[in-house]
Formats: structure tokens, sequence, C-alpha cells
């Protein structure tokens, strides 16, 4: 089951995340919400990060 987040207007998203490859060699991952359940979901939040929202209601994750 992907990680689920309802915003203050009660639209639902999904958490996923891509690992992507610096300039440098580093790998990285780009954590994202979307709407819709894509390739790369996640079960759960990554360990040391807390679900924000802006201003607009879109969901966006912060480091605690």
């Amino acid at each position: 089951m992907a990680f689920t987040y309802k915003n203050k207007k009660g639209v639902t998203y999904i958490l996923h995340g891509k690992v992507r490859t610096t300039s440098t060699g580093k790998k990285t991952t780009l954590y994202f919400f979307s709407k819709e359940k894509k390739a790369g979901a996640l079960d759960a939040l990554p360990a040391g990060y807390m679900v924000s929202e802006t201003a607009n209601g879109l969901p966006v994750l912060k480091k605690k």
C-alpha cells in the first residue's frame, strides 16, 4: 500500500521516489507527490522527513 496524504482541500496525493545520478556521479533520491499512482510509489515516509503543505495546498517533504 502506497503512502497517501490528504491535503486541506481534500485531494489525495501519493508519495513517489526516484533515484537520480548527479553530474558528479553521486546517487540521490528525488521525492515527489502525485495525484496518480505511478512507478516508484513508496510505502512509507523516508526516515527523518515529515509532510508539510504549501499555501496552495500542495504537499512537500521537509526534514525534521
